[in-house]
């Protein structure tokens, strides 16, 4: 039987510490790489809060920020 990695506990990181870790890759003073090995979040999340900071800047289609909060808000009042 082969040997089975053990899962990343999940975590979750502050806005504040998104925004900042997102704009340091926008900016090309680091890449996501560089970015997940310094801070520890995984790659695919460092992706992730790049992309939702593209969204809410306008440079990509989605939706915002506050918009998810939004449709996060209305699905709770749906379901009560």
């Amino acid at each position: 039987m082969g040997k089975k990695e053990k899962s990343r506990p999940r975590r979750s990181f502050t806005p504040e510490f998104k925004t900042e870790t997102a704009e340091l890759c926008r900016r090309g003073d680091r890449s996501v790489g560089q970015v997940a090995k310094d801070f520890d979040p995984t790659e695919t999340a460092v992706r992730g809060w790049v992309r939702q900071a593209q969204v809410d800047a306008g440079e990509r289609d989605g939706l915002t920020s506050s918009e998810r909060e939004e449709l996060a808000a209305l699905r709770r009042e749906n379901r009560r």
